[in-house]
């Protein structure tokens, strides 16, 4: 294939192909890795309407993720009722991102069927979805009839003010984002918890004492207190956490053989100079004294060093 075949194929001209009315080609441009086509061949699908939706569900079996991203998306923009039994397995899509696309195009849709799984959507456990899920059913016209389902939605918005009036109802959804992968997410919903009260959070806060995160850990310390978590149970739950103290062995045998990284594996950014004297007092010595000199000069600073970044690891707070 010719070099100028292959310029021609990395940027796609999509007016023409539209113009053309060239399905395939425009497919294969929403997996471009430019963002730019990817959005002007799905608006281009869009404008060609139902007849691009075919090609579109045959081309949704790829595994390519980026692909699939854009045929959803043009599938949204389509609006085409044929496409709603394609979109709705894709709420369980172990791509996040590709649920949260599926749970918007189905809001653009239009047709109120994607309801019941979309209301499953908020409790996704990645928040993007949840958020995907929520906006969808806005334009739905969906409302919850039940304290339970507008706890759901609040968390989906992240709207924590809301989530915290609601009061006892609010604690399944609050439990769910104690587990969210995003740190903030977890915080939040823990301080909340703390901030209702209620003692069958205890579980939940157990667990979240062994988070790996320092503010969720303390933001569970806090919240055990007033929802009845006895204070001797804390402790054993912290201790639970992930270790993330630096282990003073690996430092000091960092700062034998290479001294200073030891102090860099510590978090210390001054260990990178500690590092570059060393090499240069090593070249200055061999230099001058020869191989065997310089080690013997440089051996017991070399284990002064390692014995000093022990100390200092082992002063580090664990917690």
């Amino acid at each position: 294939m010719r070099i100028a075949d292959l310029l021609a194929r990395g940027t796609p001209d999509i007016d023409t192909m539209a113009d053309r009315r060239d399905i395939d080609g425009l497919v294969k441009a929403l997996g471009h890795r430019d963002t730019s086509v990817q959005i002007r061949a799905a608006r281009a699908l869009g404008a060609l309407g139902p007849e691009a939706v075919d090609t579109l569900i045959r081309a949704l079996a790829t595994d390519d993720r980026d692909l699939r991203l854009g045929i959803i998306e043009a599938m949204g923009e389509i609006r085409d009722p044929s496409v709603l039994d394609h979109l709705l397995p894709l709420l369980h899509d172990r791509s996040n991102e590709v649920r949260w696309a599926a749970a918007l195009a189905l809001g653009q849709l239009g047709d109120r069927e994607a309801v019941p799984l979309l209301v499953r959507s908020l409790q996704d456990p990645d928040r993007y979805v949840r958020y995907g899920a929520a906006i969808s059913l806005g334009q739905l016209g969906w409302e919850p009839d039940a304290d339970q389902g507008r706890a759901c939605l609040a968390l989906a918005l992240q709207d924590w003010d809301r989530l915290a009036s609601l009061g006892k109802a609010a604690l399944p959804a609050l439990q769910l984002a104690s587990t969210d992968r995003d740190r903030e997410v977890r915080a939040r919903a823990v301080a909340i918890m703390g901030q209702i009260g209620d003692p069958s959070s205890g579980p939940a806060l157990i667990r979240a004492l062994a988070d790996p995160d320092e503010t969720v850990r303390w933001n569970a310390v806090q919240a055990a207190k007033t929802c009845g978590v006895p204070p001797m149970q804390i402790p054993r739950g912290v201790a639970r956490r992930p270790r993330v103290r630096k282990d003073p062995r690996v430092t000091a045998l960092l700062n034998f053989l290479l001294p200073g990284l030891g102090y860099f594996y510590l978090g210390k950014w001054w260990g990178i100079l500690v590092w570059q004297v060393d090499i240069t007092a090593t070249v200055w010595l061999f230099t001058i004294t020869g191989e065997a000199p310089a080690y013997a000069a440089l051996f017991p600073i070399y284990l002064l060093l390692a014995a000093h970044g022990y100390w200092m690891a082992s002063r580090m707070p664990d917690l």
